[in-house]
């Protein structure tokens, strides 16, 4: 049989764009953060991880461009070899510091970080437990580890406890989740998360991609609950709140030196430009300094979860900037996208198996930088919209 024959018989998404409404691969012609151009015509942002909205502050910019007269367009090596910049290992001192952690590892991306972080980790007579609905970057992590994989229902943390009781006294267990979860905006419960992982033995590494710069005036999900010290490994990305690309991990720094050492994800691959990692640097200088930011992405998300609710509007248990609309069918969820997008609106359309099959939802999601006019305006076409087809 032709390896290929899934490649030629694929046509999912010729489907939807013969319908009229294909969502994906959008391209933008500019952007201003929470404005950009597509197709020709400005369209409201509501699409972004760009919480803390510094992808044009121009601290951040200058930082970035500055690096590139230091240090060129590509450091052209990896960190193990010739990959190293002074600059590295600045971010992760002050990634350390900030998060009050001993130690940490910065990765060229975040996808790449879980890769290598949880794969470094999980041996042959190792057990990773990993919530349903954890990010693919975790799934795919713990598919490359060679030790045994199991999930709980999202959220049954009942489930997991009973999980961790049943793993052997010899062998080691690693339970990997997000802080926020990314689809639904939902926060872990880590209080009790931490309280069972203690209780059973098993080590804790939080994905907080979506808290950093969130939670915890910035400083995650651990920080939120006053848990800093109880979390073996907090995870974090550049692609969101540090307006940069990459990934690192924090922890214990005999954790951290090992991993350095085993990830695959990290050592085989070119190191952060130095652009990158100097607007990553500025970032973590604004979260340090200026909170105002974290409390007016607070602000927005409040007055949007409040805005959404009264409209009758289906959004979940967020708790978080990260606010779905949940619409149920696939292909409502495209005409709901389109009709939005056609009144000058873009979300991110969600079906499976990103999320469970009938839960098709468009992930909203909020800027400090968003103006109250920008998500009255929102509010205003997300009514208009649902109730033309019926959504609310």
């Amino acid at each position: 049989m032709d390896i290929f024959k899934k490649c030629f018989e694929f046509d999912r998404d010729k489907q939807v764009m013969a319908q009229g409404f294909y969502p994906f691969f959008q391209a933008l012609e500019s952007t201003e953060g929470t404005e950009v151009v597509m197709n020709g015509r400005k369209v409201l942002m509501l699409g972004s991880n760009n919480y803390l909205g510094l992808t044009f502050n121009p601290k951040v910019k200058a930082a970035a461009q500055k690096a590139i007269d230091d240090f060129g367009t590509s450091p052209t090596g990896s960190r193990l070899i010739n990959g190293t910049l002074v600059i590295h290992e600045e971010l992760e001192r002050r990634l350390a510091a900030f998060m009050n952690q001993d130690a940490a590892l910065v990765f060229s991306t975040g996808m790449q970080t879980n890769l290598g972080a949880i794969s470094a980790l999980i041996g042959r007579n190792d057990i990773v437990v990993t919530d349903k609905e954890d990010h693919a970057s975790i799934v795919d992590g713990c598919r490359l580890g060679l030790g045994e994989i199991k999930r709980f229902v999202h959220g049954d943390l009942d489930q997991l406890d009973r999980i961790l009781e049943k793993v052997p006294e010899d062998k080691g267990s690693l339970v990997v989740v997000d802080g926020v979860f990314s689809m639904g905006g939902d926060i872990v419960d880590l209080p009790k998360l931490v309280k069972i992982c203690k209780a059973r033995g098993a080590r804790l590494y939080v994905d907080d991609a979506h808290s950093v710069g969130v939670l915890g005036k910035g400083r995650g999900t651990a920080v939120h609950f006053g848990l800093e010290k109880d979390v073996d490994i907090t995870m974090g990305t550049f692609s969101k709140s540090f307006a940069s690309l990459g990934g690192f991990i924090v922890g214990d720094k005999d954790v951290i030196n090992y991993i350095k050492h085993h990830a695959r994800s990290f050592i085989f691959s070119a190191s952060l430009p130095a652009a990158l990692v100097m607007a990553a640097l500025a970032a973590l200088d604004i979260m340090e300094k200026e909170p105002e930011h974290v409390e007016r992405l607070w602000d927005n998300a409040h007055f949007m979860m409040k805005g959404f609710r009264e409209l009758g509007f289906d959004i979940g248990a967020t708790q978080t900037p990260i606010i779905p609309v949940i619409v149920g069918d696939d292909e409502a969820c495209f005409r709901l996208w389109k009709e939005l997008f056609d009144n000058g609106l873009y979300a991110n359309p969600v079906i499976s198996p990103a999320v469970p099959q009938g839960m098709a939802l468009l992930r909203t999601s909020y800027m400090a930088t968003h103006t109250r006019e920008q998500l009255t305006r929102a509010l205003d076409i997300f009514e208009k919209a649902g109730k033309k087809l019926g959504v609310i």
